[in-house]
Order: structure tokens, then C-alpha cells, then sequence
């Protein structure tokens, strides 16, 4: 009996798997040279005397404006994350477990903050709230929720939530899929309702899952410039967030002051990545 061998055609494995290493890594180095870049730029010709007591970082945080603007993006965006997750909780636990009419059109409508140009998300806002009755004054505030929202703060929290809800819906709905609904039916079988099922049973099996969705929606907030730039502007010591410092140093000329403020933001998102892949929902695809 001779042992029929199989004769395989085309690339050999070690090759494919080379090219495919070379294509991807081709990537992460462009990511790393740009991290690099940045914190090249801060540091050349400086010494470790400069490095220590002179860090540009140290010299942006001792200007008033930025950290003005530094505590407004923590506030902000944790307060958007907040609002994300408290959205993102049912609407990607009713999308996973039920089929209805119109659930579909739901979910292609849910995807809009995300494919649409950041700009327009910024400049819909602004048209929404030039209409009735958000522009009606409130006799006990004795102004409209225009005057009230737009290009003030609670303009930067609801530019931020408008696209960093649409990630953490994504996240939720992917972490609800991942879980077993057959607990909650056997929970609803022992008496439960719906409500203590979802409480008790779905809730804590997604507490992973909340958390990579609070952490992607704190740090797509952080990112966000667009729509804070048309809905809520670039006002100093008012409106200014980390993303519009970055654009109104570089406007005045100060190349340093914004690379400064970028690697504070890329220090905050690594920080942010490494919380979710630590601690989040290491199965959950957005």
C-alpha cells in the first residue's frame, strides 16, 4: 500500500505568513513612528536638565488655559461616557435579544454618528437647536435651551456623547450577543420578571463588556474636535477642551504647546486602551 501524499500548490506557508507580517506590520511601525515622532520633536536639543525641570508637557500644564481645558475634557468626557453607557445598556440589549419591525432601520440608524463626517455631527446639532421649542425661554431660567447649550458647556458634554454613544451601543450590542440568553429564560421560567432577569442575571454577565463600552466611549470623547468646534466653539477659559486646545495653539503659531497637549491626549487614550484590554471584555468586537 503506498500512502497517497498531498501535493499543495501556491505561496508556502512560512512565505504567506511572512507577507501577511509584512503588511500588517507595515501599519503598527507607521503608528509607532508617529508616537515617536511627536516625542522626538519635545525632546531634541534638549538636555536632561531641560528634560526634567524644563518638559514642555510641565510648561503647557503651568499654563492657566490649558489646564483649564484639561479639566473640562476629564468632566466632559467622563460625564459623555456616563450618558453613553446609560444609553448603550438597553437599546444593545433590546437590539440583541429581540427581532421586531423596523429593528433593522434601528441599527443603520445608530451607525450615522459614526459614518457620518465628524463636521456634519456638529453642524446638525447647531441646526436642531435653532428650532422650536429649543429656542421657547423658560420663565424660571428666563432663557432658551439655545442660549443655554449652545457653544457653552453642556454644548462640549453633548457633542461628545452624540458620536461616542453610537461606539458604546456598538460595544454593548456585541457583549449582550456574547452572552447565553438561555440564564435569562430559565430565570423568567423561576419566577423573575423581565426586569430582574435583565438585573440580575444579563447585567452582571456584561460588567466587562460596560466597561470596554465606558472606556472606548471616555476616549472617542476625548478625541473629539469636529463637532465641538461648530457646536460648541474654541472659546478660551470657556468651551476650550484638550482636542480644540490642540487646534487653537497651533493656530497662534505654537508648535510645541500643541505637540505638548497631543502627547498628553495620546498618554490619556494608551492609559484608557490599557484599562480595557486589562479589564474589559476581551472578546467584544466593535
Amino acid at each position: 500500500m503506498t500512502q497517497k501524499q498531498t501535493i499543495r500548490s501556491g505561496l508556502p506557508d512560512s512565505l504567506f505568513f511572512l507577507c501577511m507580517s509584512i503588511i500588517g506590520g507595515s501599519y503598527v511601525l507607521l503608528i509607532v513612528l508617529l508616537l515617536l515622532a511627536d516625542v522626538a520633536y519635545m525632546l531634541q536639543g534638549a538636555g536632561w536638565r531641560e528634560i526634567i525641570f524644563a518638559n514642555p508637557m510641565v510648561l503647557a500644564l503651568a499654563q492657566p488655559e490649558i489646564r483649564y481645558s484639561v479639566v473640562l475634557s476629564l468632566i466632559s468626557c467622563t460625564l459623555a461616557a456616563v450618558l453613553s453607557l446609560f444609553v448603550a445598556v438597553p437599546v444593545g440589549w433590546l437590539l440583541s435579544r429581540f427581532r421586531f419591525r423596523g429593528r433593522n432601520l434601528i441599527d443603520a440608524i445608530l451607525d450615522i454618528p459614526i459614518v457620518l463626517p465628524p463636521l456634519v455631527v456638529g453642524l446638525s446639532l447647531l441646526i436642531l437647536f435653532q428650532f422650536w421649542p429649543l429656542t421657547a425661554r423658560i420663565p424660571i431660567l428666563g432663557k432658551s435651551l439655545n442660549e443655554l447649550v449652545v457653544y457653552q458647556i453642556p454644548a462640549v458634554i453633548l457633542a461628545q456623547f452624540a458620536v461616542a454613544a453610537a461606539f458604546a451601543v456598538r460595544t454593548m450590542k456585541a457583549t449582550f450577543d456574547g452572552i447565553n440568553p438561555r440564564c435569562e429564560q430559565v430565570a423568567l421560567t423561576l419566577g423573575c420578571s423581565r426586569a430582574q432577569s435583565f438585573m440580575r442575571v444579563a447585567l452582571p454577565e456584561a460588567g466587562r463588556g460596560m466597561l470596554t463600552a465606558f472606556t472606548l466611549a471616555w476616549a472617542r470623547a476625548l478625541g473629539e474636535f469636529g463637532p465641538l468646534l461648530i457646536f460648541a466653539g474654541a472659546t478660551r477659559n470657556k468651551t476650550e477642551v484638550l482636542s480644540t486646545t490642540v487646534f487653537l495653539e497651533l493656530s497662534i503659531g505654537d508648535l510645541e504647546a500643541a505637540v505638548a497637549v497631543s502627547l498628553i491626549m495620546v498618554f490619556a487614550a494608551v492609559s484608557v486602551l490599557l484599562i480595557t484590554r486589562i479589564w474589559g471584555a476581551k472578546d467584544v468586537m466593535i
